[in-house]
């Protein structure tokens, strides 16, 4: 909420929110995308995807994706073998007001961890606009979340488009099963 009203806007293309005593616009906190963008300046790789089955095996410790980018061989989308975290921009096609569509969408899907009380470790919770904008059920699918989607897989093109809705996943879901 502004104190003082404003328009400013931060690097990452979201509105002040408020002013410090001397009349500064202070930046809104940046939220972070647990599927973010491989190449934005501050990007970090949150973890490495698995082989095995596909879910994110996360990271110790992120590490900045500008140190990792370079070891990806050539012909690899890195995105398939990686997963990022960037600062939601208002530009995102899944954005719709301050909150995020897909995460809206990924919650249509079942939960990747088989525990219900387990909750991987995440570095960037704090500051994750899924965890901020639903809680833990976010966490409890983001293990199985691709931020590239492949032509053979339907329900992660039909996740990933933003034109579809979270009835329309169900709907698919329940239909397939």
């Amino acid at each position: 909420m502004s104190t003082v009203g404003s328009d400013d806007q931060t690097a990452s293309g979201r509105t002040a929110s408020s002013r410090a005593a001397d009349g500064r616009a202070e930046p809104a906190p940046a939220t972070w995308c647990p599927s973010g963008e491989a190449r934005a300046p501050e990007s970090l790789v949150l973890g490495v995807r698995s082989a095995t089955d596909g879910q994110v095996v996360y990271l110790a410790d992120p590490v900045p994706a500008s140190e990792v980018l370079g070891s990806v061989p050539e012909g690899i989308e890195p995105t398939r073998v990686l997963r990022f975290a960037s600062h939601c921009v208002s530009a995102c096609v899944n954005r719709r007001g301050d909150d995020c569509a897909l995460v809206e969408r990924v919650l249509t899907l079942p939960a990747a961890t088989a525990d219900a009380r387990a909750v991987p470790r995440c570095h960037l919770r704090s500051r994750c606009q899924w965890w901020q904008q639903t809680g833990v059920s976010a966490c409890h699918r983001c293990p199985a979340v691709t931020t590239a989607t492949f032509r053979e897989d339907e329900l992660a093109t039909l996740v990933a488009d933003p034109s579809t809705t979270p009835e329309q996943l169900a709907a698919w879901i329940r239909e397939s099963a």
